[in-house]
């Protein structure tokens, strides 16, 4: 296989360094391929294509994608066995710093009824939220900006159930993002988690929801930032929404998590409707 991924190099030597004849590396090479040959060139083909389309996924990411998309079903070991032989490797992680710190004079703090039970298995029972921030203009003839992104994550099926941005992070965001929330589930009474950031302890969003500290939000800020915003550069404010409008349709109807057991956030929600009904 040494020799096959190193056509410039002449065989005979090749074969001297690897302490074998001639004739058996052209005995090898004329064999006909098992079943199992057969698979792995079909695996390596497959993992080569989804690496290029997504250079952030890391192996597990791609077996979850293979067994998604193709209906090929491996473990992990193997595919993680082909990405090192192909040399593919996810692009690194960058740290998420969260855009909304805490209020030095909350106006109201709310219990944490939630208390890191992150876990759900019925729709619009947990919401979480957060807003983060992202930039654009990159040159010293471009405009610089930047916007904020208010969302509100079901821990259930992971799915967004409401996102807004503009362009300052205050009380009006994070209220028309709620207000939405509401409008596309009527009848939802979840429990709304969020930090203690400034717009969360205030007195006029006190009499919305009941709010406090978070985790699965970081978590989806962190994927979010890494596969479409980290290491880009967006010369204006209308790239980087069409950018993050993409991105949100294929999280939510193209981005299997292993959490949702191989599903998207959208066929996840639509089984959980299935048994509900």
């Amino acid at each position: 296989e040494l020799i096959e991924e190193h056509p410039d190099y002449p065989v005979s030597r090749l074969c001297r360094l690897g302490h074998i004849t001639r004739t058996s590396y052209y005995k090898w090479k004329s064999r006909p391929d098992n079943e199992n040959d057969v698979l792995n060139k079909r695996i390596a083909e497959k993992v080569n294509q989804i690496h290029e389309e997504h250079p952030d996924m890391g192996y597990r990411r791609i077996r979850d994608t293979l067994e998604h998309d193709y209906d090929i079903r491996v473990n992990d070991k193997r595919v993680l066995r082909i990405c090192r032989k192909k040399k593919i490797r996810s692009i690194i992680k960058h740290r998420y710093n969260c855009c909304t710190k805490p209020a030095s004079d909350p106006a109201y703090i709310a219990e944490n009824i939630l208390n890191r039970e992150f876990h759900s298995d019925k729709l619009n029972e947990k919401w979480v939220t957060d807003v983060s921030e992202f930039k654009y203009g990159t040159g010293e003839d471009e405009r610089k900006g930047k916007i904020y992104l208010s969302v509100i994550l079901d821990l259930c099926d992971r799915r967004p159930v409401a996102y807004v941005y503009g362009n300052h992070n205050d009380n009006s965001l994070v209220f028309t993002t709620f207000n939405k929330a509401i409008e596309s589930a009527p009848g939802a009474t979840p429990i709304f988690h969020s930090d203690r950031g400034y717009q969360y302890t205030s007195k006029e969003f006190r009499q919305k929801a009941h709010c406090i500290d978070n985790g699965p939000m970081e978590g989806f800020w962190g994927i979010m930032k890494r596969e479409m915003y980290y290491g880009r550069k967006f010369r204006t404010k209308e790239e980087l929404l069409k950018a993050i409008e993409k991105y949100m349709t294929y999280y939510t109807g193209k981005r299997v998590q292993r959490k949702l057991k191989v599903m998207t956030p959208m066929e996840y929600h639509e089984r959980k409707l299935l048994e509900r009904a």
